[in-house]
Parts: C-alpha cells; sequence; structure tokens
C-alpha cells in the first residue's frame, strides 16, 4: 500500500480503500456475496487475477476474513470491514445526486440482474414458481432476453428459456429498467408513456411493479 505520509485519518483510510476496485469488492460483500464466483459477477469487468489480489491485500488490511472449508474458500468482512456500510452507503447516494448520467458502456444486463435477484422482494410475489420474461430491444444477441424466477423464496435468474409458463413478459429497453432499478423513473410513468410494455395476467400487470421492486440504495434515497 502506498503512503500519502499525512496523519489525517482519511488520508489513512484511502491508504487502504482507493485501490481500483477495492470498495466494489466491498460493496458486493455487504450484499452478501461470500465466494468467489459471486464476488466476480458483482465486478464482470474486474480480471480474476486481480480480484484474488484485492482480497488478499483487504484480509492484509484486517478487513475481510477468508475461510476454507471442504476444499471451498469463502470471504466475511470483518467488523471493520462491516463498519464500512454507511461510506459505501454515502458514496451511492452521492453518486445517484451528483453523478446520474449512464454511458452506454455503463448498461449491463448480466449485473442488472444480478442485483435484481439478490434483493427482489420475494414476500410480493406468489409463493408458488412464478416466471417473468424481460426482453430488451436494444440489446443484440442472446442477451435480449432474460427469465426471473421466483418460487417461495428463492430466486432465479436465466439468459436462456427455462421452459416454465411465463406470467408475463416485459418489453423495454435495458436503459429503462436500469433507471426503475435505480428509483431515476417510475414504472407506471414509463408505461403510460408506451415505453414499457407488459403483456400477460392482469395480476401480473397489476403487481410486477411491486415484484420488481427496486435497488437497496433507492430504497435507501427514497426514505431520505
Amino acid at each position: 500500500m502506498t503512503s500519502y505520509g499525512q496523519f489525517c485519518p482519511v488520508a489513512k483510510a484511502m491508504e487502504v480503500l482507493d485501490e481500483r476496485w477495492t470498495l466494489l469488492i466491498v460493496r458486493e460483500l455487504l450484499l452478501g456475496s461470500t465466494h468467489f464466483n459471486e464476488l466476480r459477477r458483482g465486478v464482470p469487468k474486474m480480471s480474476p487475477a486481480l480480484l484474488s489480489k484485492r482480497l488478499r491485500s483487504l484480509e492484509r488490511a484486517g478487513i475481510v476474513h477468508r475461510e476454507v472449508d471442504a476444499q471451498r474458500t469463502s470471504y466475511t468482512l470483518t467488523r471493520s470491514g462491516t463498519d464500512l456500510l454507511d461510506v459505501v452507503n454515502a458514496l451511492g447516494l452521492w453518486g445517484l445526486r451528483w453523478i446520474p448520467e449512464l454511458g452506454d458502456e455503463d448498461l449491463d444486463p448480466h449485473l442488472l440482474f444480478w442485483d435484481i435477484r439478490r434483493t427482489v422482494p420475494v414476500e410480493r410475489w406468489p409463493r408458488g414458481r412464478t416466471a417473468v420474461a424481460f426482453e430488451f430491444p436494444d440489446v443484440p444477441g442472446r442477451s435480449s432476453r432474460w427469465w426471473l424466477v421466483v418460487t417461495g423464496d428463492d430466486v432465479d435468474v436465466c439468459d436462456a428459456d427455462p421452459g416454465y409458463e411465463v406470467v408475463a413478459t416485459v418489453r423495454m429497453p435495458l436503459r429503462l429498467l436500469t433507471r426503475i432499478w435505480r428509483g431515476e423513473e417510475r414504472w407506471h410513468h414509463a408505461e403510460n408513456r408506451g415505453d414499457l410494455v407488459v403483456a400477460g395476467s392482469a395480476r401480473a400487470r397489476r403487481e410486477l411493479p411491486e415484484w420488481i421492486g427496486r435497488s437497496a440504495l433507492a430504497t435507501l434515497a427514497a426514505a431520505r
């Protein structure tokens, strides 16, 4: 770690945290990822080698605890790491307020559905298996179609047809769903404009906005 040569606590903290990707790894751990492949899904543009290097640095700094059990390695935050929750949330809220613009390179259906999968409000869904299909006309190739399947408290995301009957098919640009998930767009407003089209049962069309919800950070921002 490079030292700033300052006694300031901000400088000392940044000696540990300001390396590229470091706080995003902490973000993923705060959101419940514990295994290497889970962390990779949360930072898909980060190389495996660099992720391993950053995890080792966080472990040496006492922020991450690594445990090997039955040939599988898991990572959890220490008390020092969980104390970063307010820091990460504050950065996220600042980003929503002051850097709202999204470039095309920021739009990633894999990352979006990974985030939806882990925080979708399952308690609002029917208790039986319920599948919803999403179509993104602005996304090329296989990544243009996705399926969200909720069964009880289990959530699965598929980029290939799982073969289940869907209760609704949602068609919209990827950017729009991203903005809805970030809390910057209202589902019903977009639907009324015709930017979002839902085909399916009356119940699904009515309740889908509540089924999908929004990101934990958007919920936090709305409460302030």
